[in-house]
């Protein structure tokens, strides 16, 4: 798998360590629109569809954190109540014991 993730100064750049791979990788899918994707259908979120119903993704999210968790010791995807925009805060154990915490607005 390739992934191409913005450095500070809004270069692209590719991703080689295979942990934040799967971490950009993870982003990037909560920022696709359901379908988007030419590729794997089933990645992304029902954006449009939560913003005319005004009902949260929520079983998108946990679809999407499942698909992911075999590649970390420990995923957690929850959705940051605290903010108007749509931000899911992420929180990740790498295999190699790292632990990363982020958010993610859409």
């Amino acid at each position: 798998m390739r992934t191409y993730g913005k450095n500070e100064s809004g270069s692209w750049v590719k991703i080689t360590e295979t942990s934040y791979l799967w971490l950009a990788t993870l982003a990037q899918t909560l920022r696709l629109n359901e379908g988007e994707s030419p590729f794997y259908s089933n990645y992304g979120i029902p954006a449009h569809t939560s913003i005319m119903t005004q009902v949260a993704p929520n079983a998108a999210i946990n679809r999407t954190q499942q698909q992911y968790a075999p590649y970390f010791a420990s995923l957690s995807v929850l959705r940051d109540a605290g903010v108007l925009t749509p931000t899911y805060r992420i929180s990740a154990v790498f295999q190699n014991g790292t632990n990363i915490q982020t958010s993610v607005a859409t």
